[in-house]
C-alpha cells in the first residue's frame, strides 16, 4: 500500500531550494508554496538557503568582528535584494518545471481582484 506524500522530506526540501523537481505527488503542495498565503516568505527563505554557505563563510573570515559582521550583512542584504527581484520570474519557473500554468496565482487574491472590479463597475457604470 503506497501512500502519496503531501509534502517534501528536508532532503527534498533543500533540493527544491537548490532548484530540483518534486514529484507529482507533490504538485498541490508546489502550488500552495508558490502561490499560497506567504509565498513571498517562503520564496525569500528559500533563496537564502542555497546562499548560506557562502554567509558562513563571511562569518568565518578572519578579522575584526565588526568586519565579519558588515561583510556577513552585506552579503545578507544582497541576497535577500536579488531573491526579491527576480521573484517572478523564479516563480514561473518553479510552476512550469512542475506542470503547473506559470501565470498561476493565489485564489485569494484573484477573488479580491474580481470583487473590487465588480465594486468599482458598479460604482461607475458605463
Amino acid at each position: 500500500m503506497t501512500r502519496d506524500k503531501r509534502r517534501p522530506n528536508p532532503v527534498q526540501w533543500i533540493g527544491y531550494a537548490f532548484g530540483r523537481r518534486l514529484p507529482d505527488s507533490m504538485r498541490d503542495w508546489v502550488r500552495n508554496d508558490l502561490t499560497g498565503r506567504y509565498a513571498v516568505a517562503r520564496h525569500v527563505v528559500r533563496g537564502l538557503v542555497p546562499l548560506s554557505p557562502l554567509f558562513v563563510v563571511a562569518i568565518l573570515i578572519p578579522g575584526e568582528v565588526w568586519l565579519r559582521a558588515a561583510t556577513t550583512c552585506l552579503a545578507v542584504l544582497l541576497a535577500t535584494f536579488y531573491t526579491v527581484a527576480f521573484m517572478p520570474m523564479n516563480r514561473a519557473h518553479r510552476l512550469t518545471k512542475h506542470g503547473l500554468p506559470a501565470d498561476l496565482e493565489n485564489p485569494r487574491k484573484v477573488r479580491q481582484r474580481e470583487l473590487e472590479r465588480a465594486r468599482y463597475e458598479a460604482r461607475h457604470p458605463r
